[in-house]
């Protein structure tokens, strides 16, 4: 199977996880852009704000096995990796019976995270650093793509900290602008009201062959480019550790992939916000790197790559998608006439006629021919 037809479907199945998020569409994006990249999340978030709806309905989309747990400060070791088998215990082996339980999971969303206690996060290290599992005479390599850590606040405690640093990518959510209140409230009615189906374990398989591709991206071109970057950010006083630096590759190389390339270019730039420790220090690498991420797009993630380089081509595509999107669902979505208004009214505030990419501009034609009376 070619590049790009794994890079389609995947784009589908993040669609359908989107479809429905209301100001979330961030997380389910970054959420298989880390898949790809065999990299973790941190989300950042009041409860309530939808951190863990996101991470189902991707982990749904793409099948496999999903493991979730919030966690306590009276949270056991036994309640994330498994009971001990108490037949081998009787023999004197300390064996963990792990079916069901995180070391078996593909996709994982651990609410609360820094709530661990030291033995759950000591354990972690090792699940989320090496893929491997150790405990008694127990030792597996994990099947984990991505794990989803979520909590309130960062921690300020210095060891959290340093754990916190394994989750390479952070997004950082405020609950929904009053402006959406209305379309937030029709999308939680549909979604109480909606019938849960059963992911494709083959989507997974895509994400597989992604991740493979990924590694074998040519990020040559884009590399001169990612050194200034991470220069610029330092300058600025954001703290990038040498790991963070390095394993921003990984991002780079992921965004690629998923846009049906081989070779980085520039406009994978826009996943270097992530790696920034806290929200206004996002803010700050956006308006640091400004001039770096103009040329910033990809097809499967386009609010993603919108978000977090707020540059022009990649308003476009996510403009493109969604007015594409909308008529091919005419007849079928409530107060698409109202949505399409939306987004012609969107474009037009957002570009000149004279600097309409031509896929946009052949859009806005199509918009304004199907709201005419």
């Amino acid at each position: 199977m070619s590049l790009e037809v794994d890079a389609r479907a995947v784009n589908t199945a993040v669609g359908l996880a989107r479809a429905g998020l209301v100001d979330r569409e961030l997380i389910a994006e970054v959420v298989v852009l880390c898949a790809v990249a065999g990299e973790h999340l941190l989300v950042i978030g009041a409860p309530g704000t939808a951190k863990s709806e996101a991470v189902r309905r991707v982990a749904a989309e793409l099948g496999g096995s999903y493991f979730e747990y919030l966690l306590g400060r009276f949270t056991e070791p036994n309640e994330i990796f498994g009971p001990v088998d108490l037949r081998r215990l009787r023999e004197g082996i300390v064996e963990i019976e792990t079916a069901g339980m995180l070391p078996e999971a593909e996709i994982a969303f651990l609410d609360e995270v820094f709530l661990g206690s030291t033995a759950i996060l000591n354990t972690l290290l090792g699940v989320l650093n090496e893929r491997t599992f150790r405990r008694g005479s127990t030792s597996l390599t994990v099947p984990l793509r991505v794990c989803v850590g979520a909590a309130n606040t960062l921690p300020e405690d210095h060891t959290l900290a340093a754990f916190a640093d394994r989750f390479l990518a952070r997004l950082f959510v405020e609950p929904v602008a009053d402006a959406r209140l209305e379309e937030l409230l029709e999308a939680g009615w549909r979604a109480d009201h909606a019938v849960a189906k059963p992911g494709s374990d083959d989507l997974l398989g895509s994400v597989d062959r992604l991740a493979a591709a990924a590694q074998r991206a040519d990020l040559t071109q884009v590399r001169p480019l990612l050194g200034t970057a991470i220069r610029r950010l330092r300058g600025a006083g954001i703290a990038l550790s040498d790991r963070r630096a390095v394993r921003a590759q990984r991002l780079i190389a992921a965004a690629t992939v998923l846009d049906g390339r081989s070779v980085a270019s520039e406009a994978d730039l826009w996943v270097l916000p992530l790696i920034a420790p806290t929200a206004d220090t996002q803010v700050l690498a956006r308006e640091t790197l400004a001039d770096l991420l103009t040329r910033s797009r990809n097809s499967s993630l386009v609010h993603s790559a919108e978000e977090l380089s707020r540059g022009a081509e990649a308003r476009a595509e996510r403009l493109h998608q969604t007015g594409t999107t909308l008529l091919e669902t005419l007849d079928t979505t409530p107060d698409a006439r109202l949505r399409l208004e939306a987004t012609l009214r969107e474009i037009d505030a957002t570009f000149a006629h004279t600097d309409l990419p031509p896929a946009l501009a052949d859009l806005r034609t199509t918009l304004i021919t199907k709201l005419e009376p």
